[in-house]
């Protein structure tokens, strides 16, 4: 249990040294990212809803591919 803390607050620490270190070698956080895409990644999710009820789970496979988190959008050079 101990362990898990010490690499949440590890894991914490280098986010935020990380958030204030990007900027100095030009790039920057991009905070409305999430924001963004919220609306295209639930419009994905319903429609691969609507193809797992049409066609089964091999529908869905094969449709379905998709992520939602672009670390090239996330992470931007200014």
């Amino acid at each position: 249990m101990f362990s898990l803390i010490k690499l949440i607050i590890w894991l914490a620490g280098v986010a935020v040294i990380a958030y204030f270190v990007l900027p100095y070698f030009g790039y920057e956080v991009n905070t409305n990212y999430w924001n963004e895409r919220k609306s295209a990644c639930q419009e994905k999710l319903t429609q691969c809803q609507k193809d797992l009820i049409q066609s089964g789970i091999q529908g869905a496979k094969e449709k379905c591919d998709f992520q939602c988190l672009n670390p090239q959008v996330l992470i931007k050079k200014k």
